[in-house]
């Protein structure tokens, strides 16, 4: 890789940024100062210090957000707030969320510049859960939790795949958790409403090993700890 890509995609700078640094003598290669902007090296074993910092080359970036309502999970919208009004874009303009939540759904959501990751959260053969807190008008039963368990016709060719519904609180106004193992377009809200019930409110909380961080607030994020990059890893592994 050029010692300039390098130091761009650790952060340091635009490509014309980090080559103004490198001519200024502010990189060390291996403790030698090095002024060759395509210098190749490799990214695994080369020691660059730039500006008297050790470098330490990550490919990839990890977030978690607490998506709030009111944004979309894309890069520009021309009529809506993007997650990227919290989490900032990288350097590299290549972070996207795995997975897309609705406007008006709330919840964990992963940033990230991997997709491999993505591509094994996301995929339809694998199956992983999601689990969701929904308010809905109306009064939850245990037909309710019988019909979403055998599956629901919601006007797609197969019917939903068994999911499994938690009753918090029923009546007028129910509180209910939902857990699914796949992810059709508005499918919780489309489940409900075959039930005769409208979702007013709701909030993704897991998807796979991943749990939303009670301590962030709606619009707030922070990186992977060391224990959700294992999770990162034994999913791209397949161990998960």
């Amino acid at each position: 890789m050029r010692l300039d890509k390098y130091l761009c995609d650790c952060n340091m700078g635009t490509r014309t940024q980090v080559k103004k640094l490198i001519a200024q003598g502010e990189v060390l290669v291996d403790q030698q100062v090095c002024r060759q902007s395509n210098l190749q090296i490799d990214p695994d074993h080369t020691q660059v210090i730039c500006k008297g910092v050790p470098i330490t080359y990550a490919a990839n970036e990890y977030y978690m957000l607490n998506k709030p309502m009111g944004c979309v999970c894309a890069s520009t919208d021309q009529l809506h707030d993007t997650i990227f009004r919290y989490v900032p874009m990288n350097l590299k303009q290549d972070l996207f969320s795995v997975g897309r939540l609705d406007l008006d759904t709330e919840g964990l959501l992963l940033v990230t510049n991997d997709g491999e990751l993505s591509h094994r959260l996301l995929s339809p053969r694998h199956h992983v859960e999601k689990m969701y807190e929904a308010t809905v008008e109306g009064k939850l039963t245990d037909e309710d939790i019988e019909a979403f368990a055998q599956g629901l016709d919601i006007g797609e060719k197969r019917l939903t795949l068994p999911a499994t519904l938690e009753i918090l609180e029923s009546g007028a106004v129910s509180v209910c958790r939902v857990t699914i193992s796949e992810g059709k377009f508005h499918q919780i809200k489309r489940m409900f409403h075959v039930r005769g019930k409208e979702v007013t409110a709701l909030k993704r909380l897991t998807m796979g090993a991943f749990v939303l961080d009670p301590a962030l607030l709606p619009g707030e994020y922070r990186k992977l700890t060391e224990e959700e990059m294992k999770y990162v890893e034994q999913y791209k592994c397949g161990d998960l």
